[in-house]
């Protein structure tokens, strides 16, 4: 099968994917956006990686204007240009697009038809609904307006796709309302690759140079944006003001990552240590320095975003400090795993309180560490996902197979 695998953002376990299929004998190009600031996967090409598997970035001008709707909508526009251009070259029989806006998913969706290649809709954030919260509280009038007209296209592409893999059962209730067929969806968890993040030594060349190795650390690592509250992470420096031994760190570029830089000079807060993306290869032992691993994600994201460094996170064998509503898939991963505490995000109290109770409670924390790891091993092997994909595409129904 000739398959085009678009990950717009570039992840680490959808180039695993890619590097699976291959392996199994798929022609797969696998394309994502290079001018996105996202952190990125190990998309450079590898030693081992099959002959039959070609990766390409399409770049832009310029990097990704998180920060500006305006600039941001028409850089997605030409991109979606670049994403079209490359799916005629390519000519695959299906394409699976997951992570990607919404106008670039529809140029894609029709460039399918154009070359009578189906379309596999990878649904990991129903960003219309959250995009049209969004622009309501933003810009009440025009908002409303164009969050309405982007909720109506995300639920057309959906309708009209031929085949979707959602992230979680939480969606198919609202896949159902917008007249989404059943028998056309499949839900597949993500995940994040085992053997890439291995637990590493809290005591290692990178927690020794950021002067980590003797001292506690919280660390958050990745994106920070409208779906996460980094007040929290104030929060939990302020918390630990007075405890030297303490660090919390930050490891993420943008908004929130900015304010966080103002945050820290107006409150003083030298325990608050803010880095950029760290390289992927030194993912393990970044994570690794981690006495604790934290994650956000805002009560507005509800069900609709599943944050995918909760996945990595177990893969380390580091416990688990989150705060998300407890109605999304990641609050539940976290309790059934048992690997770490969860509060909810608008609970600021109560984050401090986990907080110190994972930092004086080291058997707790020893506990949860295994356990993360544990679920990575039970739930993120990557030849039955790989297996669940192949039917996911494969266009011949179950009883003809």
């Amino acid at each position: 099968m000739k398959i085009l695998n678009h990950d717009y953002a570039g992840h680490a376990f959808q180039i695993e994917l890619s590097r699976a299929l291959a392996r199994r004998g798929h022609e797969v190009v696998h394309v994502y956006n290079a001018s996105d600031t996202t952190p990125k996967g190990p998309l450079a090409p590898r030693p081992d990686d099959p002959l039959s598997l070609t990766i390409t970035g399409l770049t832009l001008p310029e990097t990704v204007a998180k920060g500006s709707l305006v600039k941001r909508w028409r850089q997605e526009r030409s991109y979606a240009r670049l994403a079209v251009e490359r799916l005629r070259k390519v000519r695959p029989e299906v394409v699976i697009s997951g992570n990607t806006p919404l106008d670039p998913q529809s140029a894609l969706q029709k460039g399918c038809r154009e070359v009578n290649a189906r379309f596999v809709y990878w649904l990991q954030d129903l960003t219309g609904i959250a995009t049209n919260k969004i622009l309501r509280k933003k810009l009440p009038v025009v908002g409303a307006v164009i969050g309405g007209h982007y909720e109506r296209l995300e639920a057309r592409l959906l309708r009209d796709s031929d085949g979707i893999v959602a992230i979680s059962e939480d969606f198919l209730g609202l896949l159902s309302g917008m007249g989404v067929a059943s028998e056309r969806i499949r839900v597949i968890e993500n995940w994040a690759p085992l053997e890439d993040v291995t637990p590493a030594e809290k005591v290692n060349a990178w927690s020794t140079k950021q002067g980590l190795a003797e001292r506690f650390a919280f660390i958050y690592s990745g994106a920070m944006g409208m779906k996460h509250n980094p007040e929290l992470l104030v929060r939990l420096a302020q918390a630990f003001r007075d405890d030297t031994s303490v660090r919390v760190v930050v490891i993420s570029q943008g908004i929130g990552a900015d304010w966080l830089v103002e945050q820290k000079a107006a409150n003083g807060l030298e325990n608050l240590v803010l880095l950029p993306y760290q390289p992927y290869d030194e993912l393990p032992s970044t994570l690794g320095s981690a006495d604790v691993l934290v994650a956000l994600l805002e009560p507005s994201a509800g069900t609709f975003s599943v944050p995918s460094k909760i996945l990595s996170y177990h893969c380390a064998g580091r416990p688990l400090l989150v705060a998300v509503p407890p109605e999304n898939l990641a609050a539940r991963t976290v309790l059934s795993a048992n690997s770490g505490l969860v509060v909810a995000p608008t609970d600021f109290e109560g984050w401090v309180v986990a907080a110190r109770k994972l930092r004086e409670d080291e058997p707790a924390r020893t506990q949860f560490a295994a356990n993360a790891r544990r679920y990575a091993e039970t739930k993120f092997a990557i030849e039955p996902i790989t297996d669940r994909f192949e039917e996911a595409l494969d266009p011949t129904p179950p009883s003809h197979r």
